[in-house]
Order: structure tokens, then sequence, then C-alpha cells
């Protein structure tokens, strides 16, 4: 029997002085749903899917592969909705019974999308 319950929230960190420009890109581009209020440290939450999504602004921020990964509806549908957008969209290696896709938002921080095949 596991304790755990399920993911709640993800923090991901952008460099200082970005946050109205994360604040646009997770608005407008993305299409996220802000949970308003005044948050620790002064950090953006959103939701995305069931888990929220929380952004805050730190010193020393680094390019990295670390990322979250989402289960998506449709993946072919959320790559048109990425370029559409302008964002660049990568690939990796294949891992059987699914397929993905990463992108990366304006501060370098890397997201994975997958669908499990049916």
């Amino acid at each position: 029997m596991s304790i755990f319950k399920r993911l709640d929230h993800l923090l991901i960190t952008i460099p200082k002085g970005k946050k109205e420009e994360a604040r646009q890109f997770y608005t407008n581009i993305i299409a996220l749903e802000k949970i308003p209020g005044n948050h620790p440290h002064g950090a953006l939450w959103f939701n995305i899917g069931d888990i929220q999504l929380h952004i805050r602004e730190e010193t020393d921020v680094n390019f990295s592969d670390r990322h979250p990964a989402f289960e998506v509806l449709n993946l072919k549908m959320a790559e048109q909705f990425l370029q559409q957008r302008k964002i660049d969209i990568h690939y990796s290696s294949e891992i059987d019974g699914r397929q993905r896709c990463f992108f990366r938002d304006p501060f370098g921080n890397r997201f994975e999308l997958l669908e499990f095949n049916q």
C-alpha cells in the first residue's frame, strides 16, 4: 500500500524579472487558467489538468532536461496547438506504447506531452 495519493502541483522556476513575461506566456499563449491570489514568494499559480503549476522567480535558473510529463487526449491536436503559437516541438527516443513530444517555455523549462497508444 502506498502512502501517496496524487500529484498536487509542480513548481518550476524562471529568472528574476521575468514574471510578467511568464504570466503572458502561460495565460495568453499556452492558455492555462490562472489561480488568483497572493501566493508564497510572489509565485504565479495555474491549473493544468487536475494539478497546479507553480512558477517562481529565482536567481540561479539553469537549462536542464528535467521535466514534468502530461498525458493529453490527442497528441496531434496538442502539437498543432503549439505549432500555431510558434512553439518549437522536439522529439526524443521512442518508447513502446506511447507517442510523445517536448517543448520549452521562454525560460528554458522543458515539458513533455504524451499519449498512450490504444
